[in-house]
């Protein structure tokens, strides 16, 4: 087990637990994967022999609603990550989201991030399929790819923070199963280097375009191009459900270039904030 994570709302918990007087109580302290019976001993929470955390600790905790703390070998530190911008996975109801600056990179508001990935994941994967998986973040929709039958998935994340944190997300575990291939680097620079009609789906979800625009321009769209198979399905994910559903010359843009570099059956996906394509 990597350590125990804990937030604002199972610290409450066992805050409430403790008042009461009870002698234990069953939390998840694996951010939703499942849940366990810990004792609750002398006004705190014993995880273990070396990871016991006090009443003041809890309250520090539970006042942090946008933080998870990850509590090991007797020490609890935020997960998040400031040697460059502001990293940090953020608890919810599910999977934990990855936020940066201050940005969700993840469709939340109604729905599990871990959820909306492996539906971004189903418009373009199918049984079989060999699967490139640009701008992965916490690798949700490489894992939901894999979950669908995929032969092989390649994922590829820009960002060494980001890869830092999912090392220590639970939920990004299973990156690490046969099938799944990681690499860090630069999806724009990567994409140049792969043999032509090398994937059968493609699944795009890039940060926003003031950080990324090469991400988006024709000529990215056309290397997604050549990498796929005829008939091979690509999910774009695009950000804002407003400016998808109302039109914007920013995604009529996407659109467009994607259809000038090739691609057919370009549509919105509202609920997904995407555009799906095929070649």
């Amino acid at each position: 087990m990597l350590g125990y994570y804990l937030h604002s709302i199972n610290a409450k918990q066992a805050l409430e637990a403790i008042a009461k007087g009870l002698s234990c109580i069953r939390l998840s302290t694996d951010l939703n994967l499942s849940e366990r019976d810990f004792s609750l001993s002398d006004q705190s929470l014993v995880l273990d022999d070396d990871n016991r955390l006090s009443i003041d600790e809890l309250k520090r905790i539970a006042k942090k609603t946008q933080r998870i703390y990850l509590c090991r070998d007797g020490d609890m530190v935020p997960l998040e990550d400031r040697s460059s911008g502001y990293y940090k996975l953020v608890p919810t109801s599910g999977a934990p989201l990855l936020e940066i600056s201050g940005v969700k990179m993840h469709i939340s508001k109604g729905t599990d991030p871990f959820v909306s990935a492996s539906e971004m994941a189903k418009q373009a994967v199918s049984k079989g399929d060999k699967v490139l998986d640009c701008c992965s973040g916490l690798g949700y929709a490489a894992i939901a790819a894999h979950r669908l039958g995929a032969s092989e998935v390649l994922t590829i994340e820009l960002s060494p923070e980001v890869m830092g944190l999912r090392a220590q997300n639970p939920w990004s575990n299973d990156l690490g199963k046969e099938g799944i291939v990681q690499r860090q680097g630069s999806s724009f620079e990567l994409i140049t280097t792969m043999p032509a009609i090398s994937f059968d789906a493609v699944v795009h979800d890039p940060p926003r375009f003031s950080l990324a625009g090469e991400l988006y321009s024709e000529e990215f769209y056309r290397e997604i191009f050549r990498v796929l198979r005829p008939g091979g399905r690509l999910f774009h994910y695009t950000g804002n459900p407003h400016v998808v559903k109302k039109g914007s010359s920013f995604v009529d843009g996407v659109i467009r270039r994607l259809k000038a570099a090739g691609f057919k059956h370009v549509k919105k996906v509202e609920h997904l904030m995407g555009v799906s394509a095929q070649k």
